[in-house]
């Protein structure tokens, strides 16, 4: 451990020097998780910035890359006086000695969720955000620059060929359901699937899906405020739906307020409470792969659901 902190006191030493900082006069821990390490660092040039440090012996690919792309797109999607207030990212990579890896943003005094009216309208900014070669998606497509995780399951991100609602459907298809349920297992679950994969499209019959970009995984542990200004961290970021960032409300405790701020921005889309059980089951299920129990009851619920709606359509 001790050769661990001395490489990450020579990085941000490095760093700060060559990156117009000067030199750090201050370097506090501030707590752990079970997978990296933070610290509160200063620095002695004037009008800079504090900033906040994780540290991990696993690589940068591992730890860090998805994560500090995640928060540069939100960060360039949440632009202005009504957007999220999202932690500027300053650097991120590996010890030059290879024993670890590190995360250079803006430190923020996070307090609880304050006003969740402000929250809905500057979630609906950010979804509104158009893609852009800025925040990391040139091409308008669905996806995101490299595969990240959703709590530790893998989450894949693979390009689509293009930015069509069909496009979508085939992309939350196979990258998002069809990859939970491979790592499931739950024979129950895969047979309902097989019935409902073919017939998904008639979900987003009339909707026209354009690439939002997501948080990704939304619930009352990953939001917060600065200053009175809403935000959100720990992101599991891509582009995609933006009706599929509601698929963790069932633990994020969104009530009236939230939703007049949201909807006076984006109305709700014909069809938004039947797409709903297909959003919450990639989560249900993610759920299940990493704690087990009665999540899988109710993933299986959810593509019940979804099963019922598709089959009143005559789908």
């Amino acid at each position: 451990m001790a050769a661990t902190k001395a490489s990450l006191d020579v990085e941000l030493e490095q760093w700060a020097k060559n990156s117009g900082f000067g030199t750090i006069v201050s370097s506090k821990p501030s707590g752990s998780s079970g997978w990296a390490s933070f610290r509160k660092v200063t620095v002695d040039k004037p009008g800079a910035p504090e900033f906040f440090v994780k540290s991990s012996k696993r690589t940068c690919k591992e730890m860090f890359e998805g994560e500090a792309l995640g928060l540069k797109a939100m960060f360039e999607c949440s632009k202005g006086e009504d957007g999220l207030r999202i932690p500027e990212v300053f650097h991120y990579g590996d010890y030059a000695d290879g024993t670890g890896s590190f995360l250079v943003m803006e430190f923020l005094n996070l307090a609880g969720r304050s006003d969740d009216y402000a929250l809905g309208k500057a979630m609906a900014r950010m979804h509104l955000a158009g893609p852009s070669k800025e925040s990391g998606n040139p091409d308008g497509r669905f996806g995101f620059n490299m595969d990240n995780t959703i709590g530790g399951t893998p989450q894949p991100n693979d390009w689509t060929a293009g930015g069509s609602t069909d496009d979508w459907v085939g992309f939350f298809r196979d990258r998002r359901i069809g990859h939970q349920l491979d790592l499931a297992g739950d024979s129950a679950c895969s047979k309902i699937w097989a019935d409902i994969a073919p017939r998904l499209g008639a979900l987003f019959e009339d909707v026209d899906v354009k690439p939002s970009l997501l948080h990704g995984d939304l619930w009352s542990g990953n939001i917060g405020s600065v200053e009175g200004r809403p935000t959100i961290y720990d992101p599991a970021t891509y582009w995609g739906h933006h009706e599929a960032e509601w698929g963790m409300s069932w633990c994020a405790g969104f009530g009236k307020a939230f939703w007049d701020g949201y909807r006076s921005v984006i109305p709700e889309d014909e069809g938004f409470l039947n797409r709903k059980p297909l959003y919450d089951a990639y989560h249900q299920l993610n759920h299940y792969n990493l704690f087990g129990g009665g999540y899988i009851g109710s993933a299986r619920g959810d593509l019940q659901s979804v099963k019922r709606c598709l089959d009143s359509m005559g789908a």
